[in-house]
């Protein structure tokens, strides 16, 4: 298993290189490295890695979130409260729910299937979108709008809601006996918990640090432990009340920023070390979950569901920043940044197949596809259209 990880790490350090070399994003040449090396390429990477895949990936997600929130300032989130809030559920919702009607015409499904294709593609990628967002940041694109953090932000709770309401389409046809009603309820409870217990382990971090002296090494570890342990208590508790760790993750960054901003200035640029290995796993890693043949079973139907859904969803981005201070350009570049998936897609794209649902290979194959089409053309765009869309604020 470690000469796997030998081989990731060089491979994909240079497919990275590569990429950037030729104009494009660095973790699209990751990402299709995964796909060549992967168990549906040439077969590189250890099985025994793979058992541990999701494990790394949701590593790799911690260390990009609590990047993003030790870059989140009270200042710029009262900013993009309103317009945030808007791009975390209107988009999604419509995307969904369009891809939910359009595939019982296309593939003849029950409403409740095409809800829980829909709702699979309806999550956006923070592992694409979020290394995107901090870049412009550090570069100072669309800044003096807090055009990155807004997006940042509004994704980040996006799969909350898409995940959710995946959840009560596939119990509702299961028949678990679970109340979709009160399944849908559990969303603003997710997003509160997560907040909350993010917000309360950010104050007792703060707390420590503020006490007790220690190196910034030191710290980052602590973070990483209890934002590790946060998600830990998700998953225990899963069966009993969602809890949108992710979210508590990003809170625990903004938190240490608003009340040590200096420490969090340095522990910034600790995770940015860190985040260089951890992106080459995540990326890698997402790549290897696609299985190209696979894809191809959705066929044309296939590509016209995911096309239409997008559709939607750019409708959704701009109905949710209609009425902000944004010109033109910058709301089509936050259309184009709502459309990678990846993470979620490869995540829970085969759960309806492994419960038995009808047609879940059929779900599993779009989910593929969804993932082959916009996790590099979304990728694409999002770094074109930032470069030639968002004003540049000069340092």
């Amino acid at each position: 298993m470690l000469l796997t990880v030998g081989i990731i790490m060089v491979l994909g350090l240079a497919a990275n290189f590569f990429f950037e070399k030729i104009g494009l994003p660095g973790l699209l040449g990751m990402l299709v490295l995964g796909i060549v090396i992967g168990p549906y390429g040439v077969d590189l990477i250890n099985h025994e890695l793979l058992n541990f895949s999701a494990d790394f990936r949701m590593f790799a997600l911690i260390v990009i979130l609590l990047r993003a929130g030790l870059g989140i300032s009270r200042k710029e989130l009262k900013k993009i409260g309103s317009p945030a809030l808007r791009l975390s559920f209107i988009p999604g919702l419509l995307e969904g729910f369009t891809i939910a009607l359009i595939s019982v015409l296309l593939f003849g499904f029950s409403f409740v299937q095409g809800g829980m294709l829909g709702f699979i593609l309806a999550a956006v990628s923070p592992a694409v979108v979020v290394p995107l967002m901090l870049k412009f940041s550090e570069q100072k694109r669309g800044t003096d709008k807090s055009i990155p953090t807004m997006i940042m932000a509004g994704a980040s709770i996006d799969d909350v809601f898409a995940i959710t309401i995946f959840s009560a389409f596939l119990a509702s046809y299961t028949n678990a006996g679970i109340n979709v009603f009160k399944v849908l309820l559990n969303i603003p409870i997710s997003i509160s918990l997560g907040i909350a217990i993010g917000a309360a382990a950010g104050l007792i971090l703060v707390k420590v640090f503020s006490k007790y002296h220690m190196r910034d090494t030191r710290k980052v570890i602590y973070i990483l432990g209890l934002s590790i342990l946060i998600n830990g208590v998700e998953s225990s508790l899963k069966s009993k009340v969602e809890i949108a760790s992710l979210l508590g993750v990003m809170t625990i960054g903004y938190v240490i920023l608003d009340k040590l901003p200096a420490v969090a200035v340095r522990l910034s640029q600790k995770f940015n070390k860190i985040w260089v290995f951890a992106e080459i796993l995540l990326f890698v890693l997402v790549g290897a979950q696609v299985n190209i043949s696979l894809a191809f079973n959705s066929g044309l139907n296939g590509l016209v569901i995911i096309l239409a859904g997008l559709l939607a969803r750019s409708l959704g981005v701009y109905f949710s920043v209609v009425g902000t201070n944004l010109n033109f350009k910058e709301k089509l570049f936050c259309i184009l940044s709502y459309t990678p998936k990846a993470t979620v897609q490869a995540a829970i794209g085969a759960i309806p197949l492994s419960a038995g649902v009808e047609n879940g290979d059929l779900i599993l194959a779009v989910a593929v596809l969804a993932i082959m089409i916009t996790a590099p053309l979304g990728a694409i765009a999002i770094k074109i259209g930032g470069e030639k869309l968002l004003s540049h604020k000069q340092l």
